[in-house]
């Protein structure tokens, strides 16, 4: 079997530590996985933030956009050219500031329960 890429590599437990504490301040987000990565939902179904390997990453809106992408935010790729319309990664000096983390979250919460809600799939036979 091949060696699973850098890309997706488990993330390191202490940053799933720090997901997990952060996550406690917004309730009403649903925990789930995502890539096999914890991540957290609004009640539409819309993921609104997640882990990624080394990565945080969140969904916002385009206004929201720019000043993380000023800040060193990236757009999240979970595979290479194949970016996810709206997700950023949040820069490292993002990341170690628990405070920072949770008010893009916030922000990331926000911008989701402003979506439709999601239809949900068609099971297939």
């Amino acid at each position: 079997m091949p060696a699973t890429p850098s890309h997706w590599q488990k993330s390191p437990p202490e940053l799933v530590d720090r997901f997990g504490m952060i996550l406690e301040r917004f309730p009403v987000l649903e925990r789930r996985r995502m890539f096999s990565y914890p991540a957290a939902f609004v009640a539409a179904g819309h993921m609104v933030t997640g882990l990624h390997g080394q990565n945080w990453i969140v969904r916002l809106g385009d206004e929201a956009q720019a000043p993380l992408r000023q800040a060193g935010g990236e757009d999240f790729e979970p595979m290479p050219g194949r970016p996810m319309k709206g997700f950023l990664t949040l820069p490292r000096d993002i990341v170690d500031d628990d405070e920072a983390v949770a008010e893009w979250v916030s922000l990331a919460q926000a911008h989701a329960a402003t979506l439709p809600p999601k239809k949900p799939k068609k099971k297939t036979a």
